[in-house]
């Protein structure tokens, strides 16, 4: 879809961007200062693999204040972006043969990761009418004695869904009574709109089942920066550490120091992105609603809205699947989605409310439009 829209935007057309998962705010200025700072003092050479004991001491201490985690320096390193944090942690824990559960609607990554790794992804679909929660049930039945790894991601890319801390306490007991790794993606931890942010990590006895993977990307508007983290026991740290020091090396120096700004410094412009967020959602989950034959849960966090667009696929005229509709979507309407087929779902759109609003509206218009034609 990507492909697709670029050609389209070279032709000139005006497009409606729902399709990029990135926030639209620009990165806190301080944090910007801070990397400019570093390279004019020529902070532009090799750091530590694992970044410097500086930025490892600050990711511990936030992840400890804000989620009451307690991890100590050696449990911990700095990343390539959250995505590297999880290539590496998947690559470490899943050998060939293993099996990894992965609730859908999943992060595209996820599944591309655990085969690549030699792993087998098996798919447990959650309950969209219970707001995409994870059924225990579903889950315990998914395990085999090939279980290697559990991998949740809440607030979830694409849904929008949160796993409460009881569903976390309660998967966390499974995996110690099974001997399986908890790998928890909070890439969208500190964005949620009715509930404290959360991490399992904190959980007493935790940390010999679990691995944080982390972002520093949505939080602080620094996707382009490229710097996430990982939180395990030493020893799994400590191989990641060395695949990373055969792949990419250490995290950009000059990036790790616009991270010790973000980590230590002011959290302000966090929650005002998340006000704003919070705006935003209830114009296109409202928009989306109004649509006949669209159906939509409300995103408990992150900034997607993942409609269910069912009754209007199939019969005469209609798209047959969600990859033809958003396809037809494209190029009739000129709003750009990502289909359902690349999250573990049929019926479904993503959509992303990380744009102004006035753009929200107007793709709103457009979706809305597209939709009364195949009625």
């Amino acid at each position: 879809m990507v492909i697709e829209a670029d050609r389209l935007r070279a032709e000139g057309r005006d497009l409606v961007d729902f399709g990029v998962g990135e926030p639209d705010f620009p990165t806190p200025a301080h944090i910007t200062e801070a990397a400019i700072t570093a390279l004019r003092q020529n902070v532009t050479k090799y750091t530590a693999t694992g970044g410097t004991r500086e930025l490892r001491e600050a990711i511990v201490q936030a992840h400890h204040r804000e989620l009451g985690s307690g991890y100590k320096v050696p449990e911990c390193l700095a990343t390539m972006g959250g995505k590297h944090a999880l290539f590496n942690a998947i690559s470490v824990l899943v050998d060939h043969g293993d099996e990894v559960i992965l609730p859908a609607p999943y992060w595209v990554s996820f599944y591309d990761q655990i085969t690549y790794a030699g792993g087998t992804p098996v798919v447990v679909q959650t309950e969209e009418e219970q707001g995409f929660g994870l059924s225990l049930a579903a889950l315990e039945a998914a395990i085999t004695a090939r279980t290697k790894v559990i991998l949740l991601n809440s607030p979830s890319n694409p849904s929008g869904a949160i796993f409460t801390p009881d569903t976390f306490r309660a998967v966390l007991e499974i995996c110690k009574q099974r001997g399986i790794w908890l790998l928890s993606d909070e890439c969208y931890v500190k964005f949620l709109y009715d509930a404290a942010p959360y991490s399992v990590a904190s959980e007493p006895g935790s940390k010999d089942f679990v691995v944080i993977a982390g972002s520093l990307s949505k939080t602080y508007a620094m996707t382009g920066w490229r710097l996430g983290f990982a939180l395990a026991p030493a020893p799994i740290v400590k191989a990641m550490i060395n695949l990373q020091s055969h792949s990419t090396s250490n995290p950009t120096s000059f990036v790790q120091k616009g991270a010790l700004a973000a980590l230590n410094g002011t959290q302000a412009p966090v929650a005002e992105m998340l006000a704003e967020y919070r705006r935003r959602r209830e114009i296109i989950v409202s928009g989306l609603r109004a649509i006949p034959g669209v159906t939509c849960v409300m995103p408990a966090g992150a900034f997607y809205a993942y409609p269910n667009i069912s009754q209007l696929l199939g019969g005469k005229g209609r798209p047959a699947t969600a990859m033809e509709f958003s396809t037809r979507l494209l190029q009739e309407a000129g709003v750009v989605t990502v289909p359902g087929e690349a999250f573990g779902t049929q019926h479904h759109l993503r959509f992303s409310y990380a744009a102004a609003v006035p753009v929200i509206e107007e793709g709103l218009r457009r979706f809305a439009g597209f939709c009364s034609q195949l009625s």
